[in-house]
């Protein structure tokens, strides 16, 4: 017998790791809030609002019903946005049985408590926080969904877990690998899309690849260095979650950060973007979120800093660029805390 994993929600993110699910003769049942929606995954085998392109296994098959979804699951996905993660996980809460295996692919923070996307899973499931597991790396769903070769990371405070995830989606073309430090892998996923989106700005105002080479450079630096203060080992920051989904958010049409920032760029007004998107852009929730948590933390983050008031305060790009490059000299080299260093390294 076939076992079941429940995904929510049916975005394309999900869809495409639904789609590697059934490539690995799992049963998928996705959860959906339109009866539409639901309707076209079971009837026509494609999700057109998401990924147009795509023809669906059989195997996905999609409802409305959450408990319908969830029951007879060895594994529920959420792959619901950063906004949405609460409701959604505290609708699965009367469904859910502890020997589920949980796993997050949602790359945000809970805006208003600036609380990780694992943290909030546990909190409404009230299970252990280092059992949840959570998938990040440089995948584009319109790639994944074509089976193009992408490599991955899972990761937990607990190592059954991670294996467990890992069984599931590894396959010839979805290599995953395991990471023990959640922590940094869920911050890198979350803070790369700020740099994504400034990424896109700076191509939207037609600054080049010197000035994107070192947006990049400098947003690792500065992801890292927060990321280390809450708790993350800063070499998670060099491998696929960091460094790997950097590149390929920044870099690519395909992301909607980037897509985002670029319109951003060109003059148009964050309203009408996120219109014309149609879809959630996480990194401005992500830009609203690290301004908080560099305060917090007492971290400087100057690039998600002007990132905030270009979007939320009216800045204009361009003077934001002239902000950045009219800081005090620095060396390049910074020192994290001897603490923390020594931790990940005894």
């Amino acid at each position: 017998m076939s076992k079941k994993v429940a995904v929510l929600v049916a975005g394309s993110w999900g869809t495409a790791l639904a789609s590697v699910l059934a490539a690995n003769q799992l049963d998928v049942m996705m959860w959906t809030r339109g009866e539409d929606q639901a309707n076209e995954i079971n009837n026509k085998h494609t999700n057109t609002r998401y990924l147009p392109d795509a023809e669906l296994s059989s195997r996905i098959q999609a409802t409305t019903d959450m408990e319908a979804a969830v029951e007879g699951a060895i594994a529920v996905l959420i792959v619901a946005p950063s906004s949405a993660m609460r409701a959604v996980t505290n609708q699965l809460k009367a469904y859910y049985k502890p020997e589920m295996l949980v796993i997050h692919a949602t790359k945000g923070f809970e805006t208003e408590s600036l609380k990780r996307m694992s943290t909030v899973i546990s909190e409404e499931l009230e299970c252990e926080e280092g059992r949840v597991v959570v998938l990040s790396g440089p995948s584009h769903a319109e790639e994944v969904v074509k089976r193009c070769p992408t490599t991955v990371v899972v990761a937990s405070l607990d190592k059954a877990s991670a294996e467990s995830a890992q069984a599931l989606f590894m396959n010839a073309y979805f290599r995953v690998y395991t990471n023990r430090d959640m922590i940094g892998v869920e911050l890198a996923g979350a803070f790369k899309n700020i740099i994504a989106l400034g990424a896109g700005m700076s191509d939207g105002l037609q600054f080049g690849d010197n000035a994107k080479a070192a947006l990049l450079t400098r947003g690792l630096a500065e992801i890292t260095r927060i990321g280390v203060e809450m708790g993350a080992n800063p070499l998670t920051f060099s491998g696929l979650a960091g460094i790997g989904d950097l590149v390929v958010t920044a870099t690519s049409q395909h992301s909607r950060n980037w897509r985002a920032g670029s319109m951003l760029g060109q003059g148009q007004k964050l309203d009408d973007v996120l219109k014309s998107m149609g879809m959630v852009v996480e990194g401005i929730r992500t830009t609203q979120a690290a301004y908080f948590i560099s305060q917090k933390y007492g971290v400087q983050m100057p690039i998600a800093d002007q990132l905030y008031h270009v979007l939320f305060q009216e800045r204009q790009p361009r003077d934001a660029v002239e902000a950045l490059m009219g800081r005090d000299p620095k060396t390049e080299m910074e020192v994290m805390k001897l603490e923390t260093w020594e931790q990940w390294h005894s």
